[in-house]
Order: C-alpha cells, then sequence, then structure tokens
C-alpha cells in the first residue's frame, strides 16, 4: 500500500491571495522553499492490487492529481463537506471519463446531504455512454463503520471539528486526521498500534477553534505513540525549515507530493 499526499494546506493554501506585489501572502514561510507551497488537502491511498481511493476533491484536483501523477481513482471517500474538501468535484467528470462508469461516494448521511444540496447534479443518474459532468453514486457510511473495498479494509472514525464532526481514517497501520481540534476515547481506540498517523496541524502555537495545533498534536502524539507523524493541513506560520528544526522527535512535515509507502 501507499499514500500520496496531494495537498497539504490549509482551507485557503500557502500562500494566500494576496501579498504585497500580489504574489501571494507567505506569512511566515519562506518563498524560495518550494516543500512551503501548498494546496488545499487531500490524499489517495493505493492498494497492492492498485486500486485507488481519493480521500476529498479539494479545488486543486485537477492540478494534485497532475503534479503527483495519479492516473485515476475507483472511489471517493469525504471526510466532511466545507469547501476545501469538496469544491472540486466537477473535476471528478474527467475521473469517470477514465473509470468508464459512475464512482462510488462514500461519506456520512449528513455530508451527503450538503454535498448534494450544492452539487446535486453530481448525484443524478448516469445516462451512458459520455461524462458531461462528474457522476457519483452516493453510499452512506457512519463513523465506525468498517468498509472492505478495493483491496483494503478501511476503518473510520469521528472527530472534533468544532461545530461540525469529521472522518477519521484508519487503513492498516496508517492513519489520516484532516481538519480535527479534538479527539475522543474512540478516536484514540482507533488509532491505538498505528505506525503512520498524517494529522490536521494548522498553528504553531496560537489555538484555534476547529484545528489543531502543535501542542495539541504533541500532546495526542504521546498518547498514540505512532512511529511517525507526518503533519497536514498546515498554515502560513508553519514554515518547513522552522518545522524540520524544531519538531519533536518523530514529528515531521508533510508536503504537497509526499509519498508514504508501507510493506
Amino acid at each position: 500500500m501507499k499514500v500520496t499526499l496531494l495537498g497539504t494546506g490549509g482551507s485557503s493554501g500557502v500562500p494566500l491571495i494576496g501579498g504585497p506585489d500580489g504574489s501571494g501572502d507567505w506569512g511566515a514561510c519562506d518563498p524560495v522553499e518550494p516543500r512551503n507551497r501548498r494546496t488545499r488537502p487531500s490524499i489517495v491511498i493505493e492498494s497492492d492490487t492498485g486500486e485507488r481511493l481519493l480521500v476529498d476533491t479539494s479545488p486543486d484536483l485537477r492540478e494534485q492529481m497532475l503534479s503527483c501523477r495519479v492516473p485515476g481513482v475507483d472511489a471517493i471517500l469525504y471526510t466532511h463537506a466545507h469547501a476545501d474538501h469538496v469544491s472540486g468535484i466537477d473535476d471528478v467528470r474527467i475521473l469517470n471519463r477514465i473509470a468508464r462508469r459512475p464512482l462510488k461516494a462514500y461519506a456520512t448521511e449528513g455530508t451527503l446531504a450538503e454535498v448534494k444540496n450544492r452539487f446535486g447534479y453530481a448525484f443524478r443518474p448516469w445516462a451512458p455512454p459520455h461524462f458531461f459532468r462528474p457522476v457519483l453514486e452516493d453510499r452512506v457510511i457512519a463513523a465506525g463503520d468498517t468498509l472492505e473495498m478495493l483491496g483494503m479494509r478501511i476503518h473510520t472514525f469521528a472527530q472534533d471539528h468544532g461545530k461540525v464532526e469529521s472522518l477519521g481514517v484508519r487503513v492498516g497501520v496508517f492513519a489520516y486526521s484532516t481538519d480535527v481540534v479534538g479527539l475522543d476515547d474512540a478516536a484514540f481506540a482507533a488509532l491505538d498500534g498505528i505506525d503512520t498517523w498524517v494529522v490536521d496541524c494548522f498553528l504553531r502555537w496560537d489555538s484555534h477553534w476547529t484545528h489543531a495545533n502543535l501542542d495539541i498534536v504533541t500532546r495526542w502524539v504521546e498518547r498514540v505513540k505512532p512511529r511517525r507523524t507526518v503533519l497536514t493541513h498546515m498554515g502560513t506560520d508553519m514554515d518547513w525549515a522552522w518545522m524540520q528544526a524544531n519538531l519533536p522527535p518523530g514529528i515531521e512535515p508533510g508536503y504537497d507530493g509526499m509519498v508514504l509507502a508501507f510493506g
């Protein structure tokens, strides 16, 4: 199995729109370091059989698929319905063309209801043979469900994301926790025994009501004890060089295009 981090930035990416000359607001991030340039958060999980699960359809989906050289996907799982995780849905029509079929979209009932409210046309029945729009087939799941598909056993768990709940994902010894500020005992039980954890860390030290900061993630890591922790959903104060020099042992910054391989 391998996991590709398609995007590792926050909801506005890095750099932010703006800056003195319009080329971007980098905050504390060095614009010379290419790993500081971050698109919106998403991953692809590829099984040993070569089948691929796309987790979220970010606004940067087209760019991500091309730059990470992902030739196609076989299904999609949505962690929640925020715009930075769903609004690339129109690019799914090209993924439909590659697969030559509608793609199953797995999400909680609430997430699917929100996505359908905004993108209802993507869930209308397919009229073969062409894909002039994205075509998704909804599959309702709940936190705590285990899915057997694409040559993988995928376990989901609930995460506190402020006013909403997001889904965490575990496949074997790997876990993905984007967009999270709190974890309950059930989530920690789901994370027990993992080797590698990709986890939301939006800020260094400031607090945020929907996202973890470095202090929170460090406490979680002390409890979960993964061998390797990779940070994602990082904002403009999370400079690559600073993190390389200052993060605790076993914790490292992710970057767009990073590949995690599992035997």
